[in-house]
């Protein structure tokens, strides 16, 4: 395969793109995270083995980690006993620390979010999915969001996996049918609720780690495609974002999934003293194939549209992390290197 690259240098920030290269045997990281989403639980899997090539230190589920659509219990836990009997996925939570979201097919419902009528008994199948242990708080909290510190002699992670689903109040419907949604009226509406985002910002002011990776179902800046995103509720956009810039919160970077198709967004904020950057990878077993151009004034490269897996390596030493999506045999599509601040 024909291997295109192209560098931008803005300031001290370095971004590289590279298209159909394969992986480095040499590459050297001092710590991993592979993430994807949208994962039937019938269909091939074929990237887990893929995934664990790359040797990651942790797996993040970011949502449809199941496709269960459905308010009969016993269905969505058999679809999930599916999942957690595949062979190669065993291999791999055998391996790794897995950590996850969920989006609205493991949810129970599309498109769902506070008005699920069976929200509850959902949460209880997700978290005996990732098993978790029944006296842990995550049992009789609302919502499934959480945090873990990951670190090393090297430096610090934080992840923080975030609850889109279990707060977000409902969606405006376009009714020209030229889209699926449209914003809510500015003040309108939530995708957090009021609990997640007081233990948002505790997490958020209170971190001391190298790196922040916010881990959100949706898309957080691509937001004029129409379907289910945070622009839709344009109220919380600058909420996270004025969030970020108040605490002046070290070097952050959003996780997201849901659209079957990967792609790197990003935007500068003022105040912020490096880009905000969304890193989308879906779908692990399908993908948007018949993708034909959608508008994102954020995007840089290109939109992939086959099946794939994303892959984070971070570089304590010089503060960089290199996102890469990656797809069949391990193959890298497309790669962003980016150096952020060190202080």
């Amino acid at each position: 395969m024909k291997i295109r690259k192209s560098i931008v240098s803005i300031g001290f920030f370095v971004v590289c793109f590279s298209f159909g290269q394969e992986m480095s045997e040499n590459t050297k990281v001092d710590f991993t995270i592979a993430f994807g989403s949208c994962n039937k639980q019938n269909n091939p899997q074929p990237f887990w083995k893929e995934i664990l090539k790359n040797n990651p230190d942790v797996f993040i589920w970011g949502g449809d980690n199941i496709y269960g659509d459905s308010d009969d219990m016993i269905k969505i836990a058999n679809d999930y006993k599916i999942q957690n009997s595949n062979p190669d996925y065993k291999l791999l939570k055998k391996s790794i620390p897995v950590m996850a979201t969920w989006d609205d097919h493991d949810y129970g419902k599309n498109d769902a979010g506070t008005e699920w009528k069976m929200k509850k008994q959902s949460q209880q199948l997700f978290l005996d999915f990732l098993r978790v242990e029944k006296e842990d708080s995550l049992r009789t909290q609302e919502g499934i969001y959480t945090s873990r510190v990951f670190k090393n002699s090297k430096g610090s992670i934080r992840i923080i996996v975030l609850d889109t689903r279990y707060f977000r109040s409902p969606l405006q419907k376009d009714t020209t049918g030229k889209k699926r949604y449209i914003p809510n009226t500015y003040g309108e509406g939530t995708i957090l609720g009021e609990k997640q985002w007081f233990w948002l910002e505790n997490e958020l002011k209170s971190s001391t780690a190298d790196f922040n990776i916010i881990v959100s179902s949706i898309q957080f800046l691509s937001g004029e495609h129409g379907w289910e995103c945070w622009a839709n509720f344009p109220t919380e956009v600058e909420r996270l974002k004025h969030m970020i810039t108040k605490h002046k919160v070290k070097n952050a970077l959003i996780l997201s999934g849901d659209r079957h198709i990967s792609e790197f967004s990003k935007t500068e904020l003022s105040g912020l003293a490096y880009p905000l950057i969304d890193f989308t990878s879906s779908g692990l077993t399908h993908s948007y194939t018949s993708y034909a151009g959608e508008p994102n004034q954020c995007r840089v490269g290109e939109v992939v549209s086959v099946s794939s897996f994303g892959i984070l390596q971070f570089n304590f030493g010089v503060s960089e992390i290199i996102m890469q999506m990656r797809g069949k045999d391990n193959m890298l599509l497309q790669e962003l290197k980016q150096v952020y601040p060190k202080n």
